[in-house]
């Protein structure tokens, strides 16, 4: 069971991070420093001080950077490849007591899937923000998106069944949606 916990504690994180990237390392790292997770020590390292101080600082920047006009885009072009970097990353962290191999094998899997899909689904609303409305929402959204991934990131920790099961009900939603959307041109063609 303990296996599994890992697991969906590094998915859950991992899909936190494809909406705002340093905000699950920085939880990552209050949460290791309180004792709430086990890290591997290949990335104890993130459960420092000044880990903390610098994720802190990098959390801080990219959700100011989010409310800046034009350089959201431009954050959100960078996203898509750093969030599964990222989230393969959080997830191996956190996959203690795996064999290496299988470890990273989960997290490029598990973890750099789950956050190149909701970066996705964020460059796609945000896009669709700027196209639509010029921009003006973005800043609305990316609050949403900054709140999302705070509280998510602490019940990825906290609760994981509850978190993965969250992610889970957002991805079938966004599922019939997309799916709703193209049954029409099926038909059509």
């Amino acid at each position: 069971m303990e296996y599994v916990l890992s697991l969906l504690i590094g998915i859950s994180l991992s899909a936190t991070s494809g909406f705002r990237i340093f905000v699950p390392l920085l939880v990552i790292s209050i949460a290791s420093l309180a004792g709430w997770i086990e890290l591997t020590p290949a990335f104890a390292w993130v459960g420092t001080y000044p880990a903390l101080v610098a994720l802190g600082v990098a959390a801080v920047l990219e959700l100011i950077g989010y409310y800046i006009p034009f350089v959201d885009n431009l954050l959100s072009s960078f996203a898509v490849p750093v969030s599964l970097i990222a989230g393969t990353l959080i997830t191996a962290a956190v996959l203690v007591d795996f064999p290496p191999v299988l470890a990273w094998a989960l997290a490029i899997i598990t973890g750099g899937g789950a956050a190149l899909g909701s970066s996705m689904v964020s460059n796609t609303v945000h896009t669709g923000s700027t196209v639509s409305t010029a921009g003006t929402v973005n800043p609305v959204i990316s609050f949403f998106e900054s709140l999302f991934s705070l509280l998510m990131s602490f019940l990825a920790v906290l609760l994981p069944v509850i978190a993965f099961l969250v992610f889970a009900f957002m991805l079938l939603i966004i599922y019939k949606l997309f799916s709703k959307r193209r049954l029409p041109e099926r038909e059509n063609a």
